[in-house]
C-alpha cells in the first residue's frame, strides 16, 4: 500500500492546512504540462490521489486504520522549547503575526483567527505580510482567508486575497492554483456581501474589486450590485453613475 504521508511530503498527524500546502508544491512541480514526461506524469496522479484521501477525513482515517494498524509511538520527550508561549507572552506585531500563522498550521485554526480579528481591531496599521517572505504569506494568507469565510468573517477574507491576488499579477506565485484563488475571490464578492455584511463594506469591497482585472463581466456584475447598494442607502445620483457604467463595461465587451 503507498503511504499517501510520504508521497506529500507530510508527517502523520499533518494538519488538513499543512497538507494543502504540501500538495500545492507538490503539484506545481509535477504538472505534466510543465514536465512533459511519463514518469513526472504517474508521479502527479500519485500526488493527485494522495491529496484526496488525506483531505478528506474519512478516508484519512481508513487510511490511518489500515496502514498503521500495527505502529504504536512510544515516545518519551524531554522538555522542550515550547515556542507558542514564547509567542504568547510578546505583544509585538511580528510575534503576534507568527502567532496567528502558528495556530494556524497547528490545528488552532479558532485561535489564529480570533488574534487576527484582535489584532486587525487594536492596531490599524497591522498587516501580515510586512512580517514575512511573499510565499510564505501567500500561501498562509489563502488558508487563513479560507478560515475566516467559515466563520463568516467575508470582508477580512476579502481583503486578505486582494494582497495576494495583487502579489500574484506581480509575481507568479500560486500559477495552476491562481484561478482557485480567483474562483474563491469572486464567489466571496458575489454571494457573501450584499445585505450580509455593513453595505458600506460591501461597497469597499466591490470598489476594489474593480482595479483586480477580474474581467467585464465580473465588473459590471460589482458595479450593479453597488449600483443597488446605493440606491438602497438613498444616493440615487451615485446608483444610476454605477449602473451606467455597468452598461457601458458590458456594451463594450
Amino acid at each position: 500500500m503507498a503511504d499517501y504521508y510520504k508521497i506529500l511530503g507530510v508527517s502523520r498527524n499533518a494538519t488538513l492546512s499543512e497538507i494543502r500546502r504540501a500538495y500545492r508544491s507538490r503539484v506545481k512541480e509535477l504538472h505534466p504540462d510543465k514536465s512533459g514526461t511519463s514518469e513526472t506524469s504517474e508521479e502527479f496522479a500519485k500526488v493527485v490521489q494522495a491529496y484526496k484521501v488525506l483531505s478528506d477525513a474519512k478516508s484519512r482515517a481508513i487510511f490511518d486504520s489500515s496502514l498503521f494498524t500495527n505502529v504504536r509511538a512510544h515516545r518519551h520527550k524531554k522538555a522542550e522549547f515550547d515556542y507558542r508561549t514564547w509567542l504568547l507572552e510578546r505583544t509585538d506585531q511580528e510575534s503576534r503575526a507568527k502567532l496567528i500563522f502558528f495556530d494556524l498550521m497547528h490545528d488552532r485554526e479558532d485561535d489564529a483567527v480570533k488574534e487576527f480579528k484582535k489584532m486587525n481591531t487594536e492596531h490599524a496599521d497591522f498587516n501580515l505580510k510586512h512580517w514575512f517572505t511573499r510565499e510564505d504569506f501567500m500561501d498562509y494568507g489563502f488558508i487563513l482567508s479560507e478560515e475566516l469565510v467559515l466563520r463568516g468573517e467575508y470582508y477580512d477574507a476579502f481583503l486578505l486575497l486582494e494582497q495576494i491576488i495583487k502579489m500574484e499579477y506581480t509575481y507568479d506565485y500560486f500559477r495552476l492554483f491562481f484561478p482557485e484563488v480567483l474562483a474563491f475571490t469572486k464567489n466571496i464578492l458575489r454571494t457573501k456581501l450584499d445585505k450580509v455584511i455593513d453595505d458600506e463594506l460591501a461597497l469597499d469591497a466591490w470598489e476594489r474589486a474593480l482595479e483586480l482585472n477580474f474581467g467585464p463581466k465580473d465588473d459590471a456584475f460589482f458595479l450593479q450590485k453597488m449600483s443597488q447598494v446605493y440606491k438602497r442607502i438613498g444616493d440615487e445620483t451615485t446608483s444610476l453613475i454605477c449602473l451606467e457604467e455597468s452598461k457601458k463595461i458590458l456594451n463594450e465587451a
